[in-house]
């Protein structure tokens, strides 16, 4: 790991000569110290022969003359000095970074609080405070969840260059500045500093940046004296500042390391849905994702709102403290009232944030603030389960009681600006009448374009002729996001209707959407595809390898390639590709059993079981290898093995109803239907809506000539299964006195 300029940066110094008050305002910024050399300047841990422990982790910082020194585990679980070369990251804590002879750099678990002692500061912690962490463990520190290469770099860092060498597996990682510098942001200045020292004229295209951030139309942010808040939002336009903040503060993979202000997201990085467990039904944040899908969320944003109107890009400071950046936009006599929270004014009183912008705790002492700006709802809550700000403050009431207090206030009806909670929440639980909710939210142009795409991802479990509508109209919309998902929705179609469909997107502009095409249609063959047609398919093949090879130093990188390896004809480049993931994390369980089943459809079902056995010795919790060991041993008629697997897949994820069906198949087919029928029955307690589970339990009601308990099976299958006419006319018989 080494500074090296790619051609064209130059490095933040250069910029200040120009612009030296916002150079001076950077050097303030937690940007400009996001990682920095380990010195005594810049090291604000307690080094001086402290010991720590945590649930088995044990660490012990000292000093050595200029050298800081941790001793701790290692990767075999032994305890050994390591020198830290960096820092990482500076307030409310800061890591610290090993390097490892490979160029791999690691990440400590344990970080130093840099608030104030006042605040609970000045201490160690550990990072996962109720998990112990074994040498073992794929989050112990010296393992591929804590490599700064891939998990922290591109967003530390200036320029940055993974460098991953797959032969070897080592890293050459450069970066033109340690730190987020003026070109993280602004893209390489040699030619701007060229352009300002010969006459800065200003015909020259971008004052000559190769390219800049979307300039947005001018806006007026004059509040309206009726309402308290501006008339009139602006047009948003692609590529705008927002944007360039999105790099880095959204949960996203990165697919190429070509960025450059200007352009949107979606052409170098894959966002993440609002998916369950990352986000709460409604939208809020709920694990650590940074704040760019949760602003796009917003009616904010929607009027054309971009992060600098309320944050100084430079120093990373808020413009104003408090509700005082609020109200640069929104009267306070309009909403600092009893009128507007219920609440009397006064400096215990909520405010603007604590009330639409709650916060959540990271990193166990990182707070940070949902960016979606949303109406507190917790009727909601009451309903759904969702989190609210209301329940924040007042923890001893339930939701309801808060609910009731708000439809005091301000009357029963507020929507707000997000409005899918009730369509993601159903949809999640299977519920038939999601189904309308989902199309009708995916189909509204008004809607939030990742909240719209998280539908339409939802959508894929509620098969129908309206849901293929619906699916086919998304290939076309404004957003990258929502046309990569509709994608990903056609994955079980035959390839004649995925290459009708899915075509025309290998040549889409975002890089993200080629990639979703050519994974949908990775066993096209080439030989009888026109030239036209051949051209823009190898092309977008040859991306979405690009993108996993970039990738090829995490297990889930070299997966992917495999998988779309086997679906090109590629055996053996497959089996290549699943060793070397498998090398990379030996308990990778996915890896394993994609192995396997390579190996099963050769003919190898020894080596099959060989991989599975393996991967459960190491991941003994995880489901999927028992559960494909125990059709490798139904294949091999070794039934009472198998059942013990199938039962211990279905009992370590109970929330997949197809295991359980397969495990009820497999015991009915071995001469136990009693035992099969209260699977079934289990089951459908848990998930009441799966079309498997429901057709099995109807087939033993009506083989049983059980007419009372087939009935609302029949009823409740044909609204899962819309289109079925056979099981219409049957619930129809069923329902006949």
């Amino acid at each position: 790991m080494q500074a090296f300029a790619p051609a064209g940066f130059v490095g933040s110094k250069a910029c200040s000569a120009c612009h030296s008050a916002e150079f001076n305002a950077w050097k303030t910024s937690d940007h400009a110290k996001a990682m920095m050399v380990v010195t005594p300047a810049t090291v604000s841990g307690d080094f001086d022969d402290v010991s720590v422990e945590h649930l088995g982790s044990k660490a012990r910082f000292y000093r050595d003359g200029d050298r800081f020194i941790v001793e701790t585990d290692d990767r075999d679980g032994k305890p050994q000095s390591f020198t830290v070369s960096h820092t990482f990251g500076v307030y409310p804590l800061q890591q610290y970074l090993v390097t490892f002879p490979d160029g791999r750099l690691q990440a400590l678990p344990f970080a130093w609080d840099t608030r104030p002692k006042a605040e609970g500061g000045q201490r160690w912690f550990h990072l996962y405070q109720n998990q112990p962490m074994p040498a073992s463990d794929p989050l112990h520190w010296t393992r591929g969840q804590q490599n700064w290469n891939f998990m922290c770099a591109e967003c530390h860092s200036t320029a940055l260059k993974k460098g991953y060498d797959a032969p070897t597996d080592s890293f050459h990682t450069t970066f033109s500045e340690i730190s987020v510098g003026c070109e993280s942001c602004h893209g390489a200045g040699a030619a701007h500093v060229s352009w300002a020292s010969s006459g800065a004229d200003t015909a020259v295209a971008n004052h000559g940046f190769a390219s800049v951030a979307t300039v947005r139309p001018p806006a007026d942010w004059t509040p309206d004296p009726k309402t308290g808040s501006p008339a009139h939002g602006v047009t948003r336009p692609v590529g705008d500042v927002v944007e360039t903040c999105a790099r880095c503060h959204a949960r996203r993979g990165t697919l190429s390391e070509n960025w450059q202000p200007g352009r949107a997201l979606a052409d170098t990085h894959m966002e993440s849905l609002l998916a369950s467990g990352l986000f709460e039904d409604d939208g809020q944040m709920k694990d650590e994702v940074f704040n760019d899908q949760s602003f796009k969320q917003s009616l904010m944003f929607a009027r054309g709102v971009t992060c600098n109107d309320c944050h100084d890009p430079h120093s990373d400071r808020l413009k104003a403290e408090g509700s005082a950046v609020c109200s640069q936009c929104h009267m306070p006599e309009k909403f600092a009232t009893r009128e507007h929270s219920g609440h009397a004014p006064g400096p215990t009183a909520p405010d603007c944030i604590s009330c639409h912008m709650p916060a959540r705790t990271y990193m166990v002492v990182d707070r940070r603030h949902d960016h979606s700006f949303r109406i507190p709802r917790p009727d909601l809550s009451a309903a759904f389960g969702t989190p609210n700000a209301c329940n924040d403050c007042h923890a001893d009431k339930t939701a309801q009681w808060a609910a009731d207090a708000v439809a005091r206030w301000h009357g029963p009806e507020r929507m707000g600006h997000q409005t899918w909670t009730e369509a993601l929440h159903r949809g999640r639980a299977g519920e038939p009448a999601a189904r309308a909710l989902l199309i009708d939210l995916v189909s509204q142009p008004a809607v939030p374009g990742v909240a719209r795409a998280t539908a339409l991802s939802e959508l894929q479990h509620f098969p129908s002729a309206a849901t293929a509508i619906t699916t086919t109209a998304a290939l076309t919309d404004p957003d990258p996001l929502v046309r990569a998902t509709a994608l990903r929705n056609l994955a079980g179609a035959p390839l004649d209707a995925r290459w009708r469909l899915g075509s025309p997107l290998l040549a889409d502009p975002s890089l993200s959407v080629r990639i979703e095409a050519a994974t949908l249609l990775a066993d096209q063959p080439l030989a009888n595809l026109a030239p036209d047609d051949r051209k823009r398919t190898e092309a977008a093949f040859a991306d979405y390898e690009a993108t996993q090879r970039l990738n090829a130093d995490r297990p889930e990188g070299r997966a992917n390639l495999a998988t779309f390896l086997m679906r090109r004809g590629q055996p053996d480049a497959a089996e290549k590709e699943l060793l070397a993931g498998l090398k990379l994390e030996p308990a990778a369980a996915p890896l394993s059993v994609n192995l396997a089943d390579l190996y099963r459809a050769e003919g190898r079902e020894a080596d099959a079981e060989r991989v599975l056995r393996q991967a459960i010795a190491l991941s003994p919790e995880v489901a999927a290898p028992h559960f494909a060991l125990g059709l490798g041993l139904v294949r091999q008629k070794r039934y009472p093995e198998a059942l013990a697997e199938l039962e211990r897949a279905t009992r370590l994820q109970p929330d997949d109803a197809h295991y359980a069906y397969v495990y009820a198949v497999a015991l009915q087919s071995t001469g136990q239907p009693e035992a099969a029928k209260a699977e079934i029955g289990m089951a459908l307690a848990r998930l009441p809506y799966d079309a498997e589970l429901l057709g099995f339990a109807l087939n033993n009601a009506l083989e049983a000539r059980d007419a009372a308990l087939a009935a609302p099976l029949a009823r409740t299958l044909s609204a899962v299964t819309p289109d079925d006419p056979d099981v219409a006319r049957l619930a129809r018989q069923l329902q006949q006195p």
